[in-house]
């Protein structure tokens, strides 16, 4: 375990959202979430779960006029959070990947936390992007989130649908298959010394 420990608290608050995101990279996966969108809720619940990060959000966005500027804001701070509680990052895994089934769909997902911002994001079916899943959570909104997420942690991840129809299990088990993956990624694995970079930096 870090000595130091791996928690941070954060708000945000816009004309279009006011948010709080308490994240423990340490957990056990126990979460809190109000966000007043019931699907990304659920999501935000498998993600803690998953990863084995205690994570509380409290959001309070203008939904009423549509659900983009709360999922967007979120995912900003969720970002920031997880970035500045990796500290220095040392002693850490670094990569992961994770390979995640749910019915009919399967997920896959990898990531570096590399300091170098990136996304790829591939295999949704067509028109996935359109479908409001829940009657609210239009599917572009999985992207949307995880681009937000992972810019503003500085990680690397790929995420792909190897196959899948239904969207709510295509979009569960992209989530599912990140968290996987982040939850390898971030553990502290007692034979690193240091930063894992030949760069000395991540």
């Amino acid at each position: 375990m870090s000595a130091t420990p791996r928690v941070a608290t954060l708000t945000r608050e816009t004309s279009e959202s006011q948010i709080s995101i308490t994240v423990n990279l340490d957990g056990t996966g126990r979460s809190e979430i109000e966000t007043a969108v019931p699907f990304f809720d659920h999501m935000l619940t498998a993600f803690a779960k998953h990863s084995l990060t205690d994570l509380t959000v409290k959001a309070h966005g203008d939904v009423h006029i549509d659900i983009h500027h709360t999922v967007e804001d979120t995912g900003i701070l969720l970002g920031q959070a997880i970035l500045e509680a990796l500290g220095d990052k040392a002693g850490i895994s670094r990569y992961g990947d994770a390979l995640v089934p749910l019915d009919e769909s399967l997920a896959q997902a990898a990531v570096d936390i590399s300091g170098r911002p990136y996304l790829v994001h591939s295999g949704e079916p067509e028109g996935f992007e359109f479908h409001l899943i829940g009657g609210h959570y239009t599917g572009s909104m999985v992207r949307h989130f995880f681009e937000a997420l992972v810019l503003n942690a500085r990680l690397t991840a790929h995420i792909t649908l190897v196959a899948g129809r239904d969207p709510h299990h295509i979009a569960e088990a992209e989530f599912k298959a990140f968290a996987r993956a982040f939850r390898v990624a971030k553990s502290l694995d007692p034979l690193v010394e240091g930063i894992p970079s030949t760069k000395g930096k991540l």
